[in-house]
């Protein structure tokens, strides 16, 4: 038979290591909070280890009591850390009353009724019930997601089953007499220390998901503006036209360059630049609608990528953000004007997979904006496709709105 002090040191030398594991986790990654919830969770059932072992000093029941309490809240802290990962409430108040309601009972059967059995009981449900409360989060639309949720789902429910097979199998004395610091054969099997380590590297697997998802994110963003840079852009206008060529969808792209930027350089800073920049890019963002897309390009180059919207939708579009620019600058510093000029341009069935194509013409449109004045907007409209006799035109209309 399995004697407890040897399931206390597998359980001290396991989660001991796990700790080191999310100690490591919390201090590369400090924003990471339920790394936190997971340390402790660890260390606190490595110490219920302990006190569980101290037998030879303290009194056995106490030991007992002590050590299968911490496991508890242990328990509930890893459950508690999942609620945090999904940016849910964590369970304090639940935690401390399975904690508290679980000292109660084995108090109770070693001291009142001495029952092995029902120790057992009492001890299987205080873990069972955090674990279940979990199941609804890792099994959700968003949870399952994340290949690691999917993990901690499988075997959450793997230890609530064989929990629930482990309390019937004590109460109706399956396998055997027990003893209290002994189990016999049959419950010695179904001790949980394999499946406690793998649902708590099922999380980890999540955290380093999520972890990875934050860093891609953080490679999709301008430094410092804050928004989208040309890899993203790249990326989302390459989405777009796979979509507008498999469903005739039309899409606008707005290519931008701020007018005199280099002056406002020269005369002023780069910090000044910079800050032009910044007030620009929260200025486009706000005239832009949920689903638009906006991106620095590089140096003063910004690009707005817009689903579902037509020529004429993408050039009022356009003349907002003008005209919301031109308010800021009236209100702002009177020697630094934010003033821009603006490409429109439309998928259509020639761009078809070659976004650099629709680029080109937003392109070609912005650069007649700024022959004919600045600080306006002007539209690339490709005319029909010639018939073969005719001769070809030209490649499209340009027309200058102020």
């Amino acid at each position: 038979m399995l004697s407890m002090p040897t399931l206390w040191i597998v359980f001290l030398i396991n989660f001991i290591a796990l700790g080191l594991v999310w100690i490591h986790v919390t201090r590369s990654y400090p924003n990471f909070t339920p790394a936190r919830y997971m340390t402790a969770a660890c260390f606190v059932l490595a110490t219920g280890s302990v006190v569980g072992m101290l037998r030879v000093v303290i009194n056995v029941e106490l030991s007992l009591i002590g050590g299968g309490t911490l496991v508890v809240f242990a328990c509930c802290l890893s459950a508690m850390g999942m609620y945090e990962f999904y940016g849910r409430r964590v369970p304090w108040t639940i935690s401390f009353i399975v904690t508290g309601t679980a000292a109660l009972g084995l108090t109770f059967f070693i001291f009142v009724v001495d029952s092995m059995a029902m120790r057992i009981l009492v001890y299987s449900l205080a873990q069972l019930v955090p674990i279940a409360l979990t199941l609804p989060l890792v099994t959700s639309t968003v949870g399952r997601r994340n290949p690691g949720a999917r993990m901690a789902a499988v075997i959450a429910c793997l230890i609530i089953a064989v929990y629930v097979v482990r309390s019937v199998a004590a109460i109706m004395g399956v396998g055997g007499e027990l003893s209290l610091v002994h189990f016999n054969d049959f419950q010695a099997g179904l001790v949980l220390v394999f499946l406690s380590m793998t649902w708590n590297f099922a999380f980890l697997l999540m955290a380093i998901d999520r972890l990875r998802s934050e860093v891609e994110n953080l490679a999709l963003l301008d430094d410092l503006t804050g928004i989208s840079n040309r890899r993203h852009l790249l990326q989302r206008m390459s989405e777009q036209c796979a979509i507008s060529a498999r469903t005739g969808e039309p899409f606008a792209v707005l290519a931008i360059d701020l007018d005199g930027f280099k002056a406002i350089n020269d005369g002023h800073g780069h910090a000044a630049g910079d800050e032009c920049l910044r007030r620009f890019s929260h200025v486009a963002q706000s005239r832009l609608r949920p689903g638009d897309l906006l991106a620095r390009a590089g140096g003063d180059e910004f690009c707005v990528v817009m689903p579902g919207t037509t020529l004429r939708e993408g050039a009022m579009i356009a003349r907002h953000i003008l005209e919301e620019s031109r308010a800021v600058s009236e209100q702002g510093n009177a020697d630094i004007k934010i003033a821009a000029s603006i490409g429109v341009a439309q998928w259509t069935p020639q761009v078809g997979l070659y976004p650099e194509r629709l680029i080109a013409a937003a392109d070609v449109a912005l650069y007649n904006a700024k022959k004919l004045g600045k600080d306006c907007y002007a539209v690339y409209e490709p005319v029909p496709e010639p018939a073969p006799e005719t001769h070809l035109p030209a490649p499209g209309i340009l027309r200058r709105i102020a």
